[in-house]
């Protein structure tokens, strides 16, 4: 009787706030934040609600510094504890980094989503671990005239970044490297002459979501740790509501177009 209680399931759990330290380039002890967390797992045995309290229980466990390696080794518990055939573990959560402005030099904090997803299977030797992070900045609207005296405009634009990587990733060098591409940077505070500083560029420099895309394209292009990644840029302009997107990805069988590997 026993026996036929016995099957394939998916069970999990959505949206848990959770404490924890995440890692972190400044702080080498990890930022504090707080995460929701959801799991999914495929278990083949007699169903138990109780189980939940068994993830929580590996939670605490494994609540310090979350990041690429750690996970690799933190979702191998979780499959062993849990009897699983395969589970899925996502941690979302705010990223804070410090920013300078451009022109006052003001230190202001600016808030970054990130997630981190990981994957592990009975059927797939390594655990997969993809981090995601959206990084709001300003590129040039398309329906600007450069060619006219005062006829650039600026549009909100986020970068959505997926990542697979073979070494630590920072969400400080990702900002870095994104707030170069861009037209201008996002900062949660602007004094009176940083603001007339971004103006300025706004209306003087054409760095359309075309060419912003690119060159972070051509960047994490040349970087052999990552085994693949994803560029996508959502443009929310002045005249309509929706968003427009653009996008690629790179893997180890499909490189970013354009991408000569003998050159790097």
């Amino acid at each position: 009787m026993a026996e036929e209680k016995r099957y394939l399931i998916d069970v999990g759990m959505k949206d848990l706030p959770f404490p924890m330290r995440v890692t972190s380039k400044v702080n080498p002890e990890g930022q504090y934040t707080i995460a929701n967390i959801s799991i999914n797992a495929r278990i083949i045995q007699e169903f138990e609600a109780l189980w939940i309290d068994k993830f929580i229980q590996i939670l605490h466990q494994h609540r310090d510094r979350i990041g690429t390696k750690t996970l690799k080794v933190n979702i191998l518990d979780y499959m062993k504890e849990l009897q699983a055939k395969a589970v899925k573990i996502d941690f979302s959560y705010p990223f804070f980094v410090e920013k300078l402005t451009p022109v006052a030099k003001e230190k202001c904090l600016v808030r970054y989503l990130c997630t981190f997803s990981a994957k592990a299977s009975y059927v797939i030797e390594q655990p997969k671990i993809l981090f995601k992070m959206e990084i709001p900045i300003i590129t040039t609207f398309p329906g600007s005239a450069p060619d006219k005296p005062g006829g650039l405009f600026g549009q909100l634009s986020i970068i959505s970044l997926e990542i697979d990587s073979q070494k630590e990733i920072f969400p400080e060098e990702l900002v870095g490297m994104v707030d170069k591409h861009a037209l201008a940077p996002i900062y949660s505070f602007l004094t009176e002459e940083d603001q007339a500083f971004i103006i300025k560029k706004i209306h003087s420099e054409n760095k359309t979501s075309v060419m912003v895309t690119s060159g972070i394209k051509d960047e994490l292009s040349r970087d052999r740790e990552i085994t693949w990644c994803s560029v996508r840029c959502f443009n929310y302009g002045m005249l309509h509501s929706y968003s427009t997107v653009v996008g690629t990805e790179k893997s180890m069988w499909v490189p970013f177009s354009g991408y000569d590997t003998e050159e790097v």
